[in-house]
């Protein structure tokens, strides 16, 4: 599963450039003869990332919180792994948060240097194996928000999985402190769905957030992937 890469649309601190890059690891669980579906996955590693800017580690003079600033204020990269069985549990022992969906279960790790990944998450596998739905996803819950995927680019599930992070993350950037914490407190519900192609560019052009993938993995740079609906940025 690919890693993903964008510019964060906020001023930096450091020269993107010239400051040492972070990464942000995410560990999905995928038994072998019990996959989650793809979806359920999407929106799981998007909550993901979400509990882990909130979290109070994350913040602050939080254990995690330089680490997270200095991820944040250059490219906020996300690299997608997979584990299960013994792989999961070594996972699982390390420090971070696991946050379940329906059936998904994905892990995130607070951000570490490009090169310095710890060695139980640096052996777990980056692709080799896809997610599918067994069946179409219901329309979204009214009122929730929803990270729209793009139509037009297509991704293998761990590349979505990034970008769908990606849009969670920018959707949080662009929402004021109230309604960060009313979206906190009722637990980050949110959807996962690909736009219809008839509505993608006026998405991409209503002024809501836009992940614009830098083009390192799988699609070229630039390409919009993401727009992040979130009732309070309407």
């Amino acid at each position: 599963m690919n890693d993903s890469t964008i510019r964060p649309e906020r001023p930096a601190t450091d020269a993107p450039d010239t400051a040492p890059e972070f990464v942000l690891p995410l560990v999905v669980r995928i038994e072998r003869a019990d996959p989650p579906p793809r979806t359920d996955a999407l929106e799981t590693t998007a909550r993901a990332v979400l509990v882990l800017l909130s979290d109070a580690r994350a913040l602050g003079d939080g254990e995690w919180a330089r680490a997270v600033r200095d991820w944040q204020d250059a490219r906020i990269r996300k690299v997608v792994r997979r584990a299960r069985g013994a792989e999961w549990r070594r996972a699982q022992a390390l420090p971070g948060i696991t946050v379940a969906g329906k059936a998904a279960e994905v892990r995130v790790f607070p951000p570490v240097p490009l090169d310095g990944w710890p060695k139980d998450l640096a052996r777990l596998q980056v692709s080799g194996t896809d997610l599918a739905d067994p069946e179409p996803p219901a329309a979204p819950e009214p009122g929730a928000p929803v990270l729209w995927m793009s139509p037009e680019v297509e991704m293998s599930a761990g590349k979505a999985m990034a970008q769908a992070g990606h849009g969670a993350q920018l959707a949080w950037w662009a929402l004021g402190d109230g309604e960060r914490a009313a979206w906190r407190d009722a637990g980050f519900p949110l959807a996962v769905r690909t736009a219809a192609p008839a509505g993608w560019r006026a998405l991409t052009t209503s002024g809501l957030p836009v992940v614009r993938d830098a083009g390192f993995t799988e699609i070229a740079p630039g390409s919009c992937t993401v727009v992040a609906d979130h009732p309070s940025l309407r």
